[in-house]
């Protein structure tokens, strides 16, 4: 028999993944044409041509020297490649004026695997860690992991930036740490410059009042996906116990190779143990490091950016698309997912009708906030034009 926290990860796992295989099963059934899988953030744009032409330059110069593929494929500092990490770090300072260097960073099997090594690293069974409402669903799992418990704060519906009133009311003694993702998955909205210094505020004030850290998690695989004059942001300048997880799938379209970095800034408290306890991390959770050869291709990219203009026709015709129907949707400002609101208050009910139309949108419940759908318009141009002629039938259901 599994294992009790098995069996209870099972009643929760993932919609997002059970809808995948549904969509893959509907496409075989129906033609891939005709459905309207708005269901996975799996990126529709290529990844960069720098990309490749790296990955086939590194073997290739693995191949001319003597022992080569064993220094490509082999074992390496659970952190990652020093080189790699060191190319990291200076990008990062030339973007956003932060002073790292290799000893900062740390190499990850994917943002997923960088949360979980920070969880392990500073949880003990107990602790709380916050999030802000609507919030990506394996937060749960990951705290789960870690005996933790996740305490969420109520959305603010009017626009989906956090509620901070709620936040501080929140937070308690076994507070260790607040998840932050901006631009958001779900709801597509940046959290703007004074809401960070506000969140900053509240946080020093707490870690003051208990004695205690508080670390803010910045989770951030949709840095680059931002539109309409949104600048990309670094949260670390806002609060110095801020540690950051990020992911290269989305900005270079690599989901698939689960490659990321986390960042722990020298001003974080306690930041040589964090630093070693991550590493260590890495290694006893199976991780042992992240990917060799897709470390050292991402490290040659590192400027490259997957093509956010394709991501932005997307959300003008799907958001312009729905609103014109009748459907209320919140404008996104970055990643590349809407948030619509259901028109009926059981959002599955919505869901299950959308289906009759071969949509597949993903139940707001499972973002920790029901009476909404998430549609991730990271599809093909044909996909979200086609589709909405299927959401006027849809629409019509309810009017």
């Amino acid at each position: 028999m599994v294992s009790k926290r098995i069996q209870k990860a099972l009643l929760g796992n993932s919609a997002i993944r059970a809808m995948f295989v549904e969509g893959k099963a509907m496409a075989e059934k129906y033609g891939a044409e005709n459905v309207y899988d708005f269901s996975l953030g799996n990126p529709a744009t290529p990844a960069p041509a720098a990309l490749n032409d790296a990955i086939r330059a590194l073997l290739d110069e693995s191949d001319a020297i003597e022992g080569g593929s064993l220094e490509l494929h082999g074992y390496m500092e659970n952190a990652g490649y020093s080189e790699v990490r060191q190319e990291i770090a200076e990008n990062l300072n030339k973007r956003f004026g932060t002073g790292f260097d290799a000893h900062n960073i740390i190499m990850t099997v994917g943002a997923a695997g960088g949360l979980n090594i920070i969880f392990k690293t500073i949880l003990d069974p107990g602790d709380e860690v916050i999030v802000f409402a609507p919030f990506f669903g394996e937060y749960r799992q990951y705290a789960a992991n870690f005996d933790a418990e996740l305490v969420t704060v109520q959305p603010n519906e009017a626009d989906f930036q956090p509620d901070l009133t709620d936040f501080e009311a929140k937070i308690t003694s076994k507070t260790k740490a607040l998840i932050v993702n901006t631009p958001n998955n779900p709801t597509g909205v940046i959290y703007k410059p004074e809401t960070m210094k506000k969140i900053a505020e509240i946080l020093e004030r707490k870690q003051q009042e208990y004695g205690t850290d508080i670390y803010l998690i910045s989770d951030e695989p949709y840095r680059e996906l931002v539109y309409d004059g949104n600048l990309e942001d670094f949260l670390t300048k806002y609060y110095k116990n801020t540690l950051v997880g990020y992911s290269f799938s989305k900005s270079l379209s690599l989901p698939g190779e689960r490659i990321g970095y986390v960042v722990v800034p020298n001003e974080a408290s306690d930041a040589e143990d964090l630093i070693r306890g991550i590493e260590i991390s890495n290694r006893t959770l199976g991780f042992v490091n992240a990917p060799s050869l897709i470390q050292k291709a991402v490290a040659r990219c590192l400027d490259e950016k997957t093509d956010v203009a394709f991501y932005d026709e997307n959300r003008v015709m799907l958001y312009e698309g729905l609103t014109k129907l009748g459907f209320t949707c919140i404008k996104p400002e970055g990643a590349f997912y809407l948030w619509v609101k259901s028109p009926v208050v059981n959002e599955e009910d919505f869901v299950n009708e959308g289906k009759k139309y071969n949509i597949l949108m993903v139940k707001g419940s499972a973002f920790g906030c029901p009476g909404y759908v998430r549609l991730a318009y990271c599809v093909s141009h044909e996909t979200v034009k086609k589709s909405l002629a299927a959401f006027a039938k849809l629409a019509e259901t309810y009017r």
